[in-house]
């Protein structure tokens, strides 16, 4: 066990106020988990703090509340035995040691009062097992029965006891062991990777709100495809995304083979995320492509297609958010506009990129204009160098253009300046289909850039669409 002192770590006022309390209570206290784990590896230090008593943790929170200057408000979770209050900008959680033993049918365990070493044998990971002692006898000593040192400097994630016990007990341990790999870029024990093989259909007892929290984790890593690839490979994410997984493989017929497109969409997250921490353009760069199993067909003159597999791939999007309990709000509309899109920049990145077919990519895409190039410019996979230069030479083109267009005709979100009420006004007609053909004929004039997108060419354009339609001003 390395018993090596870390006082340094416990400079805040905090840690030597919970020491005293916990004193006066005549209970053993220590810092538990992340917070030692992070500062070993100095990376930033979370912001919230883990303690644990050998006793109760919700008498020490209350006891360290009273000590702290305005002595701030203790939440207390009767039914997991823990205690959280604020201080300053940390959110300190209180626990008791304890052991636990799990049913076959719940990740939530029987619960008994233990030891320090209980509480050891019960976390997930060695590396969070690392603990960081408050008494005043050995203040900031470093508690590591499992060689958690060790696993941090060979950069490993491993359980402290038997991993077929560990992942099955609570199975969201799967996903955190693949989540702490793809955010701290280390590797899993082959044991325990093992493990998470033979265990992963626990997975299915998981709460989805769950699942979709460590899922996110994963996207939100530097390069996702770390934890994508592992989740694929133990077969997790064959249960949890078997939309993104039915993409694997080529399939050749006549000679003709098509790329793989699930290897294709990992190298487009991590593209994506070299350019955005915005989750839900990641998740729209992890899905673009999910209508393209379904879609799948071969033709002897022309080889594989996916024809409308945007579209196909839009409508999946809402199905799967649903079924993983996420959310069916804006943010669903927004990876559903993505998806519906994702191939209308690499079409104009390919040709004449003409000024009306720019217009209406702005017109559709409104304020989310951006966000789709970056998803498009991610989509260039090519290994042809050549290829890869040409496309990114076109997209800049594009974008140029977008800005040119944008500056000049205002695209962007545009109601047509001649409104219905307009049109209803000057040909004294009541609501009727020619309002609505009148309007779109506008729209389509401005985007086509037969007409600038003003009022008074508009009205002009408006007066020679009635005419066309039979319809006087004033008469009905």
């Amino acid at each position: 066990m390395n018993v090596k002192n870390h006082k340094e770590a416990l400079k805040e006022d905090i840690f030597s106020i919970i020491s005293g309390a916990a004193a006066e209570l005549d209970m053993d206290s220590y810092v538990i988990g992340g917070f030692v784990r992070d500062y070993l590896l100095n990376r930033d230090i979370p912001k919230d703090i883990d303690i644990v008593a050998i006793g109760s943790g919700i008498e020490l929170a209350r006891k360290v509340s009273e000590k702290l200057q305005k002595k701030p408000k203790v939440q207390v979770f009767k039914n997991f035995g823990t205690a959280m209050l604020r201080w300053k900008d940390l959110e300190v959680e209180f626990v008791g040691a304890r052991k636990e033993s799990y049913r076959s049918d719940s990740r939530k365990p029987v619960v008994e009062n233990g030891t320090l070493k209980d509480d050891q044998d019960r976390r997930d990971f060695t590396i969070n097992a690392l603990a960081f002692s408050l008494q005043k006898e050995n203040f900031g000593d470093l508690l590591d029965p499992f060689d958690g040192v060790g696993d941090l400097k060979q950069k490993l994630i491993r359980t402290p006891l038997d991993p077929d016990i560990t992942y099955s007990d609570d199975p969201l341990r799967m996903l955190r062991a693949i989540r702490f790999a793809s955010q701290l870029h280390f590797k899993i024990f082959p044991e325990s990777l093992e493990a998470i093989s033979r265990n992963k259909d626990r997975i299915k007892i998981i709460s989805k709100e769950r699942v979709v929290d460590e899922l996110n984790k994963i996207l939100g890593s530097d390069k996702p495809s770390t934890g994508l690839s592992l989740l694929f490979r133990t077969g997790l994410l064959h249960i949890i995304l078997p939309e993104l997984t039915r993409l694997q493989g080529i399939e050749e017929k006549e000679g003709q083979k098509h790329k793989d497109n699930f290897w294709h969409t990992l190298e487009v997250v991590d593209n994506i995320s070299e350019h955005t921490d915005d989750l839900w353009l990641r998740w729209a760069a992890l899905l673009h492509d999910i209508g393209k199993a379904p879609t799948k067909r071969f033709d002897k003159k022309v080889g594989w297609t996916f024809h409308g597999h945007e579209f196909v791939g839009s409508k999946m999007v809402y199905k799967l958010f649903k079924r993983l309990r996420m959310p069916l709000n804006e943010k669903m509309k927004f990876v559903q506009k993505m998806v519906l899109m994702s191939s209308r920049p690499i079409v104009l990145a390919q040709d004449i990129v003409t000024d009306s077919a720019v217009r209406r990519l702005v017109f559709d895409a409104g304020d989310h204009v951006d966000d789709l190039m970056t998803l498009c410019e991610a989509d260039i996979t090519t290994k042809n160098p050549k290829k890869f230069r040409k496309y990114h030479h076109n997209f800049k083109i594009v974008r140029q253009k977008i800005v040119e267009v944008e500056e000049r005709d205002h695209i962007r979100n545009f109601q047509p300046p001649v409104s219905g009420e307009d049109i209803m006004k000057t040909f004294n007609l009541s609501p009727s289909r020619e309002i609505g053909i009148i309007k779109d004929a506008i729209k389509e004039a401005i985007l086509e850039g037969d007409i600038p997108n003003e009022y008074e060419a508009a009205r002009d354009f408006m007066l020679k669409k009635g005419k066309e339609l039979g319809l006087e001003p004033g008469k009905g």
